[in-house]
């Protein structure tokens, strides 16, 4: 194309779509780094530097796309966290719905799947602590925090619906409401299993579901009322 001959149509469309992609890629990076660097170091330990040496980016481009490290850190906290429920939640579903088809116990599994995610010394919960903490000391950022974590509930419901129907669980409490008891209970049981491998047993987040389902942890069905 010779100089001042005009740019064939579309190409000038297809430059700002790949320059918007490689923006936005590159925000992805920096709130994926982001994350592993407040979960290790806090959000008051954690520095832009650190977080644009991990990202494999410089400092500019960290600026270039937040205004600071409140930003970054609120940025992560509406979408980084957005990731992780969902690949927690499709995590769980497959986890439940694999012991379901092979005949296993789901109880079981999902135990096994605590277990195995606070021995790996996941960063998500540590993160997730950070999350709270901003919030409890920045009151306005609070009803983010409570969205997220309702939306955190929300995906798992439907595990927790379909357990209910499974097992006849008795009436006196929604799938809205098991979820959110499950769910406390998991996150608590993890993060102290992760301080304390020996006070929470492998099989403690199993047997405690079948109490709250009404299974009997025997037959596998439901317990009969006293």
């Amino acid at each position: 194309m010779s100089e001042g001959e005009a740019a064939p149509e579309g190409a000038r469309p297809r430059r700002r779509l790949k320059q918007a992609e490689a923006k936005e890629r590159t925000r992805q990076e920096l709130v994926a780094a982001a994350a592993r660097v407040f979960a290790r170091k806090g959000f008051a330990g954690a520095s832009l530097e650190e977080i644009a040496e991990a990202a494999g980016y410089s400092t500019g481009a960290v600026y270039y796309n937040f205004a600071g490290k409140e930003e970054l850190f609120l940025e992560l906290i509406r979408s980084g966290w957005s990731r992780q429920i969902e690949r927690r939640t499709e995590a769980v579903t497959r986890v439940f719905a694999e012991a379901a088809a092979h005949g296993g116990d789901p109880f079981d599994a999902l135990s096994a799947f605590l277990a195995g995610r606070a021995g790996q010394g996941s960063d998500v919960s540590p993160l997730v602590a950070e999350f709270w903490l901003y919030a409890v000391r920045h009151p306005e950022v609070m009803d983010l925090v409570a969205a997220k974590l309702s939306e955190q509930d929300r995906g798992a419901e439907p595990v927790i619906a379909a357990a209910m129907e499974r097992y006849g669980t008795p009436d006196g409490i929604s799938p809205a409401e098991l979820t959110l008891v499950a769910m406390s209970l998991f996150e608590g049981l993890a993060r102290r299993r992760r301080m304390d491998k020996d006070a929470v047993p492998d099989d403690l987040f199993a047997r405690v579901l079948r109490r709250l389902f009404g299974v009997d942890s025997r037959t596998g069905t439901q317990a009969a009322e006293e």
